[in-house]
């Protein structure tokens, strides 16, 4: 199976302050690979303002696997206020990213990496976009990005007999949802910071989650000259 995926980021302030995390996927599945905890907070839970959507049940499932990946960094970031200034480093297998932000914005990111590849089976659907992270992206990126990662699950779903749908009809219906989890995990988390730091970022990845589909026809018309050696 191989060694983990590590993703790592660490976060240099102002005041000579470090926060560093490293995070462990596998190699095969992507699955968020999760440290020992023994005393989760409450807040965890799954039945804590679970989400809408969530079909996890409680007997299987005594707390959200979102939450519970997530906690270490809620509490790191808990104090903090979101346009405090940072300097963010992303080291990957493939290459170091960084850049001079906010809290919120370089917390986004690592955000997203928790939210979609902890076990939440509305998130999962994102899921791949990981195994090629881009910390940072733009718009255009991530609208560049998620659509061909829609086109290519109907690809693999062609490949595999079933049923695929060559328009973003899907991935429209896979961002509503998505924007509905990260609304009500939002609430969740409220009850885990004292300050907006680790609630803006989630805000700041919900306004990508809204945008991607209503910006999606635009952003592809005006990359489609881009393509005219296939045309």
């Amino acid at each position: 199976m191989g060694s983990p995926i590590q993703i790592a980021y660490s976060y240099n302030f102002k005041n000579g302050a470090t926060k560093k995390f490293d995070v462990l996927l596998d190699r095969q599945t992507l699955a968020f690979i999760r440290g020992k905890r023994l005393d989760p907070p409450l807040w965890t839970l799954l039945n804590h303002k679970k989400c809408a959507p969530c079909p996890l049940d409680v007997a299987s499932h005594a707390y959200c696997p979102v939450a519970l990946n997530f906690a270490d960094i809620v509490e790191q970031f808990r104090d903090m206020v979101s346009h405090e200034e940072v300097n963010v480093t992303v080291t990957t297998e493939e290459r170091v990213y960084s850049k001079d932000t906010t809290v919120q914005l370089g917390l986004s990111p690592l955000v997203g990496i928790v939210m979609t590849t902890s076990g939440c089976p509305v998130m999962e659907k994102l899921k791949p976009m990981v195994r090629f992270h881009l910390p940072f992206a733009t718009l255009e990126e991530t609208i560049f990005r998620m659509v061909s990662m829609h086109l290519m699950a109907q690809y693999f779903q062609k490949q595999d007999g079933r049923p695929a749908e060559w328009n973003l009809d899907g991935l429209a219906k896979v961002y509503a949802e998505v924007g509905v989890v990260n609304r009500d995990f939002a609430q969740r988390l409220r009850d885990a910071a004292k300050k907006d730091a680790n609630v803006n970022a989630l805000v700041n990845l919900d306004c990508f989650a809204t945008m991607v589909p209503l910006a999606a026809e635009e952003t592809l018309s005006g990359i489609k000259p881009y393509f005219s050696a296939y045309l």
